[in-house]
């Protein structure tokens, strides 16, 4: 998106084989936290009337929706219409990710951002998730962003969230706690990268109103929401580390993303998928499922490997078509010739490993006991 987001719907996952290492020897922290601001942002999604995030939280916008003015309504419908119609990108993905390159905790911080965003712009330029064109979207649905914040804090979202979700996320966060430590997952994650990761903290923010995404927002950070399962949570903390599996000033894999992204099977799925998915470019998704590949391998080296095959076919209406050919082939050459992911990348889009006819039949073969071809 485009921001880095995954929609982890699938329950069907192998039951997760605990890996114990030494905890003298981890190099992999884990830190879970509730957080208002977060909730907020992403409750944005369902306070616009889109009906794609009714269908998690109408009890929410049941209650708030009435709550409004006219004029606060129609900002809460304006930031979709900006954010989500016109830039094709997810709201509560750009929210919470531009958020994350600031401070603010609580509402009135938030509205003061939004009123005078120059501090965030700042920030971002910073990190890798600074493109102008994304930024000028965001400025433009900015002062709708202000309005929609202050209405949430007219009507007291944040006793809302202290009375209702707190302690939900809390309990949560007290039973996930003690198994992450065993998974030492750091090591792994950078052996296929071929780089060293920019902290060794997975900092999880566990969230009451982010269905159905998960969101990787700057530094080693990422949101889940609450009712998904251990092995979800751990399978997200492994794929949104792995944003990107690249160096973006790689010359080399920008000009593979172009040539993949011509691609007429990556074209068709970018074309004819429900785009509040995400995934609205070829190179979000060539991204996206390189990123998916990887979680395969990583977490089939802990024993948590997922039912793949099942999981590709149906996840997000069956837009992950290369998901698949990159897990099968990039891990049979893993067999005989070690290498980083986006050194393997290279060679296999410009051998046509990855595209055309290949892929196609690549990806039948895959699913061919799912699908019947």
């Amino acid at each position: 998106m485009r921001l880095y987001t995954v929609c982890l719907f699938s329950l069907f996952l192998v039951t997760c084989k605990s890996v114990r290492v030494e905890q003298s020897r981890a190099v992999t922290m884990w830190e879970l936290k509730p957080s208002l601001k977060y909730d907020a942002l992403c409750l944005f999604n369902a306070l616009s009337g889109d009906p794609f995030y009714l269908h998690y939280y109408q009890a929410e916008y049941d209650h708030f929706h009435p709550l409004f003015s006219p004029e606060e309504q129609a900002a809460f419908f304006q930031v979709k219409r900006v954010i989500k119609d016109k830039g094709h990108g997810i709201v509560s993905a750009t929210l919470t990710l531009y958020y994350s390159a600031v401070e603010d905790e609580t509402l009135l911080d938030m509205i003061r951002t939004a009123h005078d965003p120059s501090q965030m712009k700042a920030a971002l330029q910073g990190t890798q998730y600074w493109l102008p064109e994304a930024w000028s979207n965001f400025e433009e649905a900015a002062p709708a962003v202000e309005t929609a914040l202050r209405a949430l804090e007219r009507v007291g979202f944040e006793q809302y969230w202290r009375e209702t979700a707190k302690a939900r996320i809390e309990k949560r966060i007290a039973e996930l706690s003690p198994d992450l430590p065993k998974y030492d997952v750091v090591p792994a994650i950078e052996k296929y990268l071929g780089f060293p990761m920019q902290s060794h903290t997975f900092t999880i923010y566990m969230l009451a109103f982010s269905e159905p995404h998960d969101i990787r927002i700057n530094g080693l950070r990422f949101l889940t929401h609450i009712s998904y399962p251990f092995n979800i949570v751990l399978h997200s903390a492994i794929h949104e580390a792995m944003h990107p599996p690249w160096s973006r000033e790689d010359a080399a894999v920008r000009r593979s993303i172009e040539i993949l992204g011509r691609d007429r099977l990556i074209l068709d799925k970018v074309a004819h998928h429900d785009p509040s998915f995400g995934y609205n470019s070829p190179s979000g998704l060539i991204e996206e499922d390189s990123v998916q590949a990887l979680e395969q391998i990583v977490s089939e080296d802990f024993g948590a490997g997922r039912w793949a095959r099942w999981y590709w076919f149906q996840q997000d209406g069956g837009i992950h078509v290369l998901a698949p050919a990159a897990y099968v082939f990039y891990k049979q050459s893993l067999r005989n010739h070690p290498e980083p992911y986006s050194r393997w990348f290279v060679d296999a889009v410009e051998h046509g490993e990855l595209r055309g006819d290949h892929l196609q039949a690549t990806v039948r073969r895959y699913f061919f006991f799912l699908r019947g071809w």
